[in-house]
């Protein structure tokens, strides 16, 4: 597309740094956006304003701070500016309690995304103030149930009914409960990844033999068209970019997470990769239109 030259400003967490972006998307998407003309600011914090045409919110935590939300308002444009809170209690529609009726299998998860890491990382003092109970209550459950011990965050827990979950998980307001409705084909799990900006979108179906698995886990993966409901979340989360993973659990889509800060692919290589981040970069530009 001919645009006049524009700045673009993406604003990250004080606490990342130049070094660190280069494990999210939008730093590859930015190299496109540079080689079209444009000019692309990274700013780290609030304490400096840039004057530019468009922001792109990017805090890496669940929930954004304000400051940054006021900040980022100050642009004429604003890419995420009204997504604040991407936890899974807000944005889960399968969450169980402990007397919950549901018979079926149900999987515990951190509220956070990504396991909270991000929240470890730039936070001061989260990990003490979160990660002990977790570790403490999975502990306790391996050693009655004979489990070998689970104390990374991003490995998710399933079990097989609201009975069998700890107690202290559903007292917590760092760990949700759902009921685990998996997608299953072939003799494989799947999950589907629908990734936006602007009017370009992709999406991808992955497959992996294990019921809870990571992207870089999965053995395969195709192009897929998303379903029908995938457009309203994202309406409903005023996603302006970001990743909607879902599955259809017996023909009803399923939201899984909500990322508004997606990491660099790994499941997409060489050339295939290149056109998909292309495809999404040029999303930008409808901002403009």
């Amino acid at each position: 597309m001919n645009l006049t030259k524009k700045r673009i400003v993406v604003l990250f967490h004080s606490g990342n740094s130049v070094t660190g972006v280069t494990r999210y998307s939008v730093d590859h998407l930015a190299s496109y956006w540079r080689e079209d003309g444009h000019e692309v600011v990274y700013l780290f914090g609030t304490k400096t304003y840039v004057p530019a045409d468009i922001v792109l919110l990017h805090v890496d935590l669940s929930v954004v701070p304000d400051q940054y939300l006021a900040f980022a308002s100050r642009y004429p444009i604003v890419l995420n500016g009204q997504i604040r809170d991407i936890r899974k209690s807000v944005v889960s529609t399968q969450l169980v309690g402990p007397h919950e009726s549901w018979t079926g299998p149900v999987i515990v998860k951190s509220n956070f995304n990504y396991g909270g890491v991000p929240e470890q990382l730039l936070t001061p003092g989260w990990l003490t103030r979160h990660s002990g109970a977790w570790r403490t209550a999975c502990q306790v459950m391996d050693r009655l149930t004979g489990r070998e011990a689970i104390t990374d965050w991003t490995k998710y827990r399933v079990y097989d009914s609201v009975k069998a979950v700890p107690s202290l998980f559903f007292k917590r307001s760092d760990v949700v409960v759902e009921r685990f409705l998996p997608e299953r084909e072939n003799n494989l799990y799947h999950l589907r990844m629908f990734q936006v900006l602007g009017d370009r979108w992709t999406c991808i179906r992955i497959a992996s033999p294990h019921p809870v698995f990571k992207a870089s886990m999965s053995v395969s993966s195709e192009v897929v068209e998303p379903h029908s409901e995938v457009y309203t979340w994202r309406k409903q989360f005023n996603l302006d970019y970001g990743k909607l993973d879902y599955l259809v659990h017996e023909g009803r889509p399923v939201l899984i997470d909500v990322n508004k800060t997606t990491g660099a692919s790994s499941q997409v290589a060489g050339a295939p990769l290149q056109a998909m981040r292309r495809r999404i970069a040029e999303g930008l530009y409808s901002y403009f239109a």
